[in-house]
């Protein structure tokens, strides 16, 4: 069977799915302004805000917001108030303000078969670098809590539409489990029941799909990965550290059926239209800028990655080695770091081409525009070179991330 698993998913019995659903954690951190209005939407009704700690809020003693997140957690269990759908998944459908429709499938993947750790070799593997430092306060949440609710996204690299896509055309056969507008502008969700023989003939394309990684990836240097983190690593990290810590203090016993095990993500295909990769782009400040042009110049070579760069009101390009990476950030990245480490100055990272040519124009500045990231080139550079650079990439704005909806249980 695959890393990723149907399960007992729990679905709220509510009146309200817009005040329910709230948007992941870890978005508008330094708007603390959106979480008081999502508040303010939610009132007294039942809703995922009171069982999520937004990271805007993720500083000092914790400790009592996190036991009252239990607390209502376990009244919500008490009360009834989801209803359980077992061994399933979830066909998702996003609309998003543009139109455009993201699908993707809701479902539990094996802990153990992830590892954010670079190179590790792992089937499920982190794009980015995790911040390992970020985990502590977040286990605390997870810790002693009977459920969890998901804002992860796996990545899978389908071209042929074999997992995901097929249920597209099933979905009127399914049982609709909800449909509704999200809260402050995330546009619009609708998910479908996949029980039964759906769920067994998506857990047949789910194997055949992991089996022919090794094939899919042959020709690169590295060990073939079955998805990626795309959203939400940090959440999948801690509950990873989690298991750990379970697994640590129970040696010798048999894990396979605890649920702690598993953690709850929906997939979605890198290939699919409405997913979009924006460009993050770096702006260096307080350096010289001929001396870090110089540097630039020691990682270029001829046919290399075209790279504009922006100072003031001079620009050009510089033409990064195609040798060195899989990707232009990743030339560009560890250059800017070991000049920073050696010669001092400051690195931003700016999503737009014109807040980075505003910032590139105050004197001592240089402004890098990077160039977007092909969807093909996620699982290459990740395989090739273990993890890709910090801020590669954005899937979407703040408000099209995952909502909060979903929840299954994971205490024994």
């Amino acid at each position: 069977m695959s890393v990723m698993k149907p399960a007992d998913i729990l679905i709220p019995r509510v009146g309200d799915f817009e005040k329910w659903a709230v948007v992941a954690c870890d978005q508008f951190s330094s708007e603390p302004e959106y979480w008081r209005e999502a508040g303010d939407i939610v009132g007294d009704a039942p809703s995922a805000l009171r069982l999520i700690l937004p990271e805007s809020e993720l500083s000092g003693d914790v400790g009592a917001k996190v036991a009252d997140i239990h607390a209502a957690m376990a009244k919500c269990m008490a009360d009834g108030l989801f209803d359980e759908y077992p061994a399933a998944y979830v066909y998702v459908e996003r609309t998003m303000k543009s139109g455009k429709v993201r699908r993707g499938v809701v479902g539990m993947v094996d802990l153990d078969a992830y590892d954010y750790m670079p190179a590790s070799g792992a089937a499920i593997r982190a794009t980015e670098k995790t911040v390992v430092e970020r985990i502590p306060p977040r286990m605390k949440i997870r810790q002693g809590a009977p459920l969890e609710l998901p804002h992860v996204i796996l990545l899978c690299d389908d071209p042929e539409a074999t997992i995901v896509e097929p249920l597209t055309g099933k979905k009127d056969s399914f049982k609709k489990l909800y449909d509704f507008d999200t809260m402050l502008g995330g546009g619009h969700i609708a998910g479908w029941l996949v029980s039964g023989e759906a769920a067994a003939a998506l857990d047949a394309a789910l194997e055949k799909y992991e089996q022919g990684a090794p094939a899919r990836y042959a020709h690169l240097n590295g060990t073939p990965m079955v998805f990626a983190a795309g959203d939400g690593n940090h959440s999948l990290a801690t509950a990873k550290a989690c298991y750990e810590a379970i697994k640590a203090a129970h040696p010798g016993q048999d894990m396979s059926g605890h649920p702690a095990r598993y953690a709850l993500v929906e997939l979605e295909n890198i290939h699919d239209e409405a997913l979009e990769f924006e460009p993050i782009h770096r702006i260096v400040t307080g350096v010289d800028v001929g001396k870090l042009m110089d540097a630039a110049a020691g990682v270029c070579a001829e046919g290399g990655y075209p790279v504009k760069w922006i100072s003031g009101e001079k620009s050009g390009t510089v033409y990064l080695d195609k040798a060195r990476s899989p990707l232009a950030v990743g030339v560009l990245q560890p250059m800017l770091d070991a000049y920073l480490a050696e010669n001092g100055g400051a690195i931003d990272y700016i999503h737009g081409e014109d807040v980075l040519e505003r910032l590139a124009k105050q004197d001592n500045a240089v402004g890098f525009l990077l160039p977007p990231m092909g969807k093909d080139q996620l699982f290459a550079g990740v395989i090739a070179d273990g993890m890709l650079p910090r801020k590669t990439f954005s899937m979407g704005h703040a408000q099209e991330k995952r909502y909060y909806l979903e929840a299954r249980r994971i205490e024994k």
